[in-house]
């Protein structure tokens, strides 16, 4: 069953991570931005599984900072960890294997699954990609995909955030004027790069990745984009034919890492085929949230518009959810993971987790009094891509957003105005909605039991934080 209205709670690697295997929304989880460490002694599906009999692994992306608790056998990526020859810490120790990392995860998930587990077990496995966090170094084998075709651009790719809040206009992840030529879409870049000092937070993760490829690796790597380096310096592009040109390399090196990761799913589903417990396993795709791909001229997520506001979620569950099924009804979140999985394997669900299971949405059934509105609370910053804390409520037409340190509003008519590009929220026209707004967003956030809403800041902090911290200059 594909969910078309999936929804995180906050969108941003760790805090999603931590909000699925909890149940619970960040504020009640206590990791609510990346800088966090998740408290591993608290109650976790995995945990409850496990003590339920489950045998419980975990190969990949943790990201929670403290080791994971509630498997039985984990191999996890420090922080992001690498595309290429990646680390991988054990309860042994560290341990680097090499090969692309959506690779390396795959194959651990299944010489675990044919191999390492007690066959006679029920199992809970969960493989957790790198794949497609930027900076976005795809294997050698996909270098090639849509090389010599442009993309289509998004309707959104020149926004200018005129009619949004004033902290849509003092971020930092424009394509334009954030995404490094270098650092991000590796313009020249080898391991020996030693460009002029620059002022800002880049991320040079895939840099030093360089660094740990093989000579086989990096030989391939400089070969693909060596002469289209050469033909950007040639044309010499500025304003926004530049802005085009980082776009398509950027979106093309994301859906080539996303391809990657379909190759994965192919593998796990083909080796459950062969194992002959198809039949018998619930499968599972979601990712932590959404993503930009040059909407509103963006990279990165973590804002509560739609593209990184909606996550994917398909579930097959043999026997039980019919094949192909779509449910475009039901308003879910990953609040109401943890739940699923425990219902599922007829574990009791805690009456302290916040979400709600999809067993009876699987089944067919209709739940009673489903949610007709989502709650929405983003934390980190001043970090980052300057983001402000904002929280908010989305229901089926409309969305409520409030950066509440900033003292502003934003409303949306989503049946008018999808890709949000007309702030309602100081038309006279829509006052009535928007005080019903508020009203259900103080109800959502009283029920949730959220007290992280801070208060109004003083003038001069908030004069300081719309102000940009730096722009890339592209250096061709």
């Amino acid at each position: 069953m594909l969910f078309r209205k999936s929804f995180c709670t906050n969108s941003i690697c760790g805090p999603s991570r931590a909000v699925i295997i909890t149940g619970k929304h960040s504020h009640k989880n206590g990791f609510m931005n990346n800088g966090n460490n998740f408290d591993g002694s608290q109650q976790t599906f995995p945990k409850l599984l496990q003590k339920a009999g489950y045998q419980t692994a975990m190969f990949g992306k943790w990201h929670l900072k403290s080791q994971p608790q509630g498997f039985d056998k984990w191999m996890v990526l420090p922080g992001q960890g690498l595309y290429y020859n990646p680390d991988l810490l054990t309860p042994e120790g560290k341990v680097m294997i090499e090969g692309h990392c959506t690779d390396v995860v795959t194959d651990l998930a299944v010489n675990w699954l044919k191999q390492g587990r007690d066959q006679e077990k029920p199992f809970l496995l969960m493989c957790q990609h790198k794949a497609p966090h930027r900076n976005w170094m795809p294997a050698l084998r996909h270098l090639h995909l849509w090389a010599d075709e442009d993309l289509p651009e998004p309707a959104t790719l020149f926004d200018d955030w005129k009619d949004n809040a004033s902290p849509a206009r003092w971020q930092e992840l424009e394509i334009d004027g954030h995404m490094d030529l270098q650092f991000d879409l590796f313009y020249k870049l080898t391991p020996a790069y030693k460009g002029a000092a620059r002022k800002g937070m880049f991320d040079k993760s895939a840099w030093r990745n360089m660094s740990r490829m093989t000579p086989t690796q990096l030989t391939a790597w400089r070969d693909h984009y060596a002469p289209r380096d050469a033909a950007l310096e040639k044309a010499n592009l500025t304003g926004k034919d530049l802005v085009r040109w980082k776009y398509q390399r950027y979106a093309k090196n994301y859906l080539r890492c996303v391809r990657g990761v379909d190759e994965s799913v192919g593998t796990l589903m083909r080796t459950l085929d062969e194992m002959g417990i198809a039949d018998n396993t619930i499968v599972v795709y979601s990712s932590d949230q959404g993503f930009y791909i040059g909407d509103h001229g963006w990279f990165d997520k973590r804002w509560m518009y739609e593209e990184s506001l909606l996550m994917p979620l398909v579930i097959k569950w043999p026997g039980v959810t019919k094949p192909g099924s779509v449910d475009a009804k039901h308003m879910v979140q990953n609040l109401d993971y943890a739940e699923t999985f425990l219902e599922a394997a007829g574990v009791q669900i805690p009456g302290d987790m916040q979400g709600r299971s999809l067993v009876p949405i699987l089944r067919g059934e209709a739940p009673a009094k489903w949610r007709d509105s989502i709650y929405y609370h983003y934390y980190e910053y001043p970090s980052v891509h300057q983001v402000p804390r904002h929280n908010g409520i989305r229901t089926e037409r409309y969305k409520l957003i409030q950066f509440y340190e900033f003292g502003e509003w934003e409303f949306y008519d989503l049946e008018e105005d999808p890709d949000e590009l007309h702030n309602l929220y100081n038309d006279e026209r829509h006052a009535a909605q928007i005080s019903k707004m508020k009203n259900r967003l103080e109800g959502l956030r009283k029920k949730y039991e959220d007290d992280s809403v801070g208060p109004l800041k003083p003038e001069a902090w908030r004069r300081k934080h719309r102000t940009k911290q730096f722009r890339v200059v592209d250096q061709l």
